[in-house]
């Protein structure tokens, strides 16, 4: 039988959380290797020279050989094409996946370049702030409708986009979190609390060990470790 895929991920990069989160969604028992990116493990590194996690590697089993997924969103569709417990997929709708899929890449386009310029203007004080943080705002105001129309981001139900976009906006509410509290979001800050409060998020956010350490496999859900 073939091991369980390894994930090498970073605890708080929102493009390896939200990685975890699928596979937790999606019950997939996987090899959690914690890293650092000034020390990044050779193992890594071999099979995925760029260097940027997550990066998970499976052993197909029927036909010996190693698939590598280097994208986030790859590695989420792979998760719950595999098990999709609470069909985060709309699996019943020919139509949901692609205008997922759409409305996630919309969102990394659109609202990612303004986040990371908030983020380094409220960092290094370059008087910008403001303008950034109100070019984010521009999508907030589309989430916060979206959530005035449905319970989640995509529909009523829970769906992909919920899983993929909430690590960015988990982010972006901690760059100034002060003014995130009183912005006039509070749909948007119901539906973060929630996933914030869950012990789903607390799973997928523990800490462990850097893998280079002691190079024990940690397993995403589990609190049993075993040597390599």
């Amino acid at each position: 039988m073939a091991q369980p895929p390894i994930l090498y991920s970073l605890l708080n990069c929102p493009y390896a959380m939200r990685a975890r989160i699928a596979l937790f969604k999606a019950e997939q028992v996987v090899r959690i290797r914690a890293i650092k990116l000034n020390n990044k493990p050779d193992e890594m590194l071999l099979v995925s020279p760029k260097g940027s996690v997550p990066v998970l590697v499976i052993q197909e089993d029927r036909t010996h050989s190693t698939k590598i997924i280097e994208e986030s969103l790859e590695v989420m569709l792979w998760a719950l094409s595999q098990n999709d417990p609470e069909n985060l997929l709309h699996l019943g709708d020919s139509s949901a996946l692609p205008a997922m899929v759409k409305l996630i890449l919309e969102f990394e386009h659109d609202f990612l370049p303004a986040y990371n310029a908030y983020s380094c203007a409220k960092r290094y004080h370059d008087g910008n702030e403001v303008i950034y943080r109100q070019a984010c705002e521009m999508h907030l105001k589309k989430l916060e409708g979206c959530l005035s129309q449905h319970s989640y981001l995509f529909s009523n139900k829970e769906s992909l986009v919920d899983i993929a976009l909430l690590p960015f906006l988990r982010k972006f509410a901690r760059i100034d979190k002060r003014w995130y509290r009183q912005s006039p979001y509070p749909k948007l800050h119901a539906w973060l609390k929630r996933y914030l409060d869950s012990s789903m998020f607390s799973k997928v956010m523990e800490q462990h060990e850097l893998w280079l350490d002691h190079r024990k496999d940690i397993y995403l859900g589990h609190s049993n470790t075993k040597n390599e």
